[in-house]
């Protein structure tokens, strides 16, 4: 495929351009440019059947993967009724992901003699989800939310924080210490261990693999490595991805209970290793059985379920205990300022700075950026539409930590300048409390979108519905909690403490 482009002087442009114009495979030339499909899916020539050679096949092959019904969420394989036989034939190997789909590949007995252009082959797709203006309008929505919150937070650390410290830095006499108010107050107990810091440094672990794979998995869904035409593929990544990245889930949740004051190391790693992804594991391994009970192609054959337990067991464990080791292994980390050895007693809260209600608010504009791509990728999920548009979704993603990030910030602030240092779980909380709202869409999504009908398929729902939303739990609060950590180590930094 070739295009003509005009002539473009390279040494006018940045060099950031010239990369730009590479990824998207149309680097200026002399007078003509030849795009590049990135690795996802090989193209494959077609041709009458009096030219076909190696490199340009005459026929079309045509393969069935799944039986699905708007009513149940419960996949066949597509010869279970006597209606739909397929053809003998070599039946192609399914991947890790299409497995976990319920996708069972054979040999069709449809032929096709039409010779679907590669350029053309996804129109009939496209065609019929017509969504991208949609698409734009969540963008825009996404991004009046940042731009909002970012000029608050803006507000607050060039303005009253620069105040703040401006005013506390000058007070040098005792008696002006003693007329401390607002956040400096609490500077001795801000780094004051949290209740309860096992469980928060190991849902930090978890948080960060998680974290992560999101990020590497989309940034390779853009790049084309894992073209929706190569089905399974975005599933295969992320599950290998969070197998190779133990190291450092073990590392952080190390770090942090380490700076905790913990020294049960033993129990940490153990728990980063077996607490979330056992949870995960056991209300997937019930889904299983009920798919096992109904039939459906969806349950994991048993060599598929060792195998994901081997690289569980094998993989994940051992490289999370090696994280652990170098985690533990160093320093723990130093905070700008000392802890008092008595803790402060916290004044009266009014009602906006008690806990439950910032954590409730904190999650309503998080929860905002993304509500509209939710819907797409529930459809994709539940209701057999195919998802194509990860670079949405990539930029939807960036905006989500963006926001998660500021939000908390903003919360941690007036709960500081309220004099409540108890800014650890209170930030992870706030964040991920995006998941519980998660919850509340997918539930109004159940009753108001889908025609899902009987007990397995309802079970089925709400059961993998439970993994998505843990999974997201961890994401979001592991990134409000991240944030929350910056500013404070930031803000206290640079006062002045007696």
């Amino acid at each position: 495929m070739s295009a003509r482009l005009p002539v473009l002087s390279p040494p006018r442009w940045p060099r950031l351009l010239l990369l730009l114009l590479l990824l998207l495979g149309a680097a200026p030339g002399p007078r003509r440019s030849g795009a590049f499909y990135l690795p996802g899916l090989a193209p494959v020539n077609f041709c009458d059947e009096d030219k076909k050679s190696d490199e340009c096949k005459a026929e079309i092959e045509l393969f069935v993967n799944r039986l699905d019904s708007v009513e149940s969420v419960l996949p066949y394989e597509y010869t279970a009724f006597d209606f739909c036989q397929a053809s003998e034939g070599k039946r192609p190997s399914e991947n890790l992901g299409q497995v976990l789909f319920g996708e069972r590949i054979e040999p069709s007995p449809y032929k096709e003699d039409d010779k679907i252009r590669w350029a053309s082959r996804w129109d009939y797709i496209l065609e019929s989800m017509p969504h991208t203006h949609i698409q734009w309008f969540s963008i825009m929505n996404s991004l009046v939310i940042v731009l909002f919150l970012s000029g608050m937070v803006a507000m607050i650390m060039l303005r009253t924080l620069h105040k703040d410290i401006a005013r506390y830095n000058q007070m040098d006499s005792t008696e002006d210490a003693q007329e401390e108010f607002g956040w400096k107050l609490v500077h001795g107990d801000i780094f004051r261990p949290p209740r309860k810091g096992m469980l928060l440094s190991v849902f930090l672990g978890s948080g960060t693999q998680i974290l992560i794979m999101t990020f590497v998995t989309l940034f390779f869904a853009c790049l084309g490595f894992l073209s929706p035409a190569n089905r399974g593929a975005l599933m295969t990544c992320a599950v290998v991805l969070w197998v190779l990245l133990g190291t450092p889930a073990g590392y952080v949740a190390a770090r942090f209970y380490k700076s905790f004051g913990g020294e049960k190391w033993k129990t940490n790693v153990l728990l980063t290793s077996f607490l979330c992804p056992g949870i995960v594991f056991a209300d997937f391994f019930i889904m299983n059985l009920i798919l096992w009970g109904e039939g459906s192609s969806a349950a994991i054959p048993f060599g598929t379920l060792v195998a994901i337990l081997a690289l569980w067991f094998c993989i994940s464990v051992p490289l999370t205990f090696i994280g652990a080791y170098f985690g533990f292994k160093k320093n723990a980390i130093e905070h700008p300022v000392r802890t008092n050895q008595i803790p402060r007693q916290i004044p009266e809260q009014s009602f906006y700075t008690k806990p439950l209600p910032g954590i409730v608010m904190g999650g309503i504009l998080p929860f905002g950026c993304i509500f509209i791509q939710l819907f797409f990728i529930l459809n994709s999920i539940w209701s057999h539409q195919m998802y194509y548009m990860f670079g949405f979704l990539f930029l939807v993603f960036i905006i989500l930590v963006i926001t998660c990030s500021e939000a908390t910030i903003l919360l941690c602030y007036f709960h500081l300048c309220a004099e409540d240092y108890h800014w650890q779980w209170r930030s992870f909380l706030t964040s991920g409390f995006t998941a519980v709202y998660f919850l509340i869409y997918a539930i109004h999504y159940f009753f108001s979108k889908l025609q899902i009908t009987g007990t397995a398929s309802t079970i089925l729902y709400f059961g993998y519905t439970m993994i998505m939303v843990l999974i997201f739990f961890l994401f979001t609060g592991t990134i409000g909690f991240f944030a929350c950590f910056w500013f404070v180590t930031k803000i206290y930094s640079v006062v002045k403490v007696d």
